[in-house]
């Protein structure tokens, strides 16, 4: 049985990585993704990690947010290692302590926003909607008839409906227009500071970045 308490708040501090390292085997080499990551975020806060393709800070995502597993050091939650996680504990994490939106949008396509939020969570969904932006009748279309920035906005939704206490965002605004991007993250600095939430995003650009309360730079799989 997994421990309810691994998911009680100590202090301020969200997560830890302590010397994160990640490996990954191909049929030819070890490719070194991670190389000793050692980096603190704290509750509420809005950080960015800036790096080019290829820097490892998707990768650095992926684990933190319990979809990927590093190779050695540790991964603190609120307190408590992860070294001895459980899968029921890493599926109670992702659930509950985690939103995830991805540059690709991963919404179900033959659905609406309505329903695709609605898959997410208990909830009503058209609050959730109307916080990001969209009116009622493109809560009502097809997702395939939307323009990226409304899919954006409804993988946003999607993400916040878990009412997790931390979105984790890979190149959010990756697919998008300058105008739709630069919408995309002032709707998310206003989530965040409005709602508290704490967000995590990774980017090659600059000017996205600058959104953040702090900036992390990844270049090859170190962080500064």
């Amino acid at each position: 049985m997994y421990n309810n308490n691994i998911f009680k708040l100590e202090v301020n501090i969200l997560l830890e990585c302590k010397n994160l390292v990640k490996d990954y085997q191909t049929s030819n080499e070890v490719v070194h993704a991670l190389k000793g990551v050692s980096v603190t975020f704290r509750d509420n806060e809005f950080v960015s990690i800036l790096g080019q393709s290829g820097c490892g800070k998707t990768t650095f995502l992926n684990i933190i947010g319990g979809l990927d597993h590093y190779t050695s050091g540790d991964l603190i939650i609120n307190g408590k290692s992860t070294k001895d996680y459980s899968d029921k504990d890493w599926d109670t994490y992702r659930n509950h302590r985690v939103g995830f939106v991805f540059q690709s949008y991963n919404l179900i396509d033959y659905l609406t926003p309505m329903e695709n939020v609605s898959i997410a969570s208990k909830l009503p969904p058209k609050p959730i909607l109307e916080k990001v932006g969209l009116t009622d009748k493109e809560m009502k279309r097809n997702v395939l008839r939307l323009s990226g920035g409304q899919q954006q906005r409804v993988a946003i939704a999607r993400a916040l409906a878990s009412e997790a206490p931390v979105l984790l965002a890979d190149e959010p605004t990756g697919n998008l227009d300058e105008a739709t991007a630069k919408q995309v993250m002032e709707m998310l600095k206003n989530i965040h500071e409005k709602y508290k939430t704490a967000m995590i995003i990774v980017t090659h650009d600059k000017d996205i970045a600058a959104y953040a309360d702090r900036v992390l730079t990844a270049e090859n799989g170190i962080f500064r």
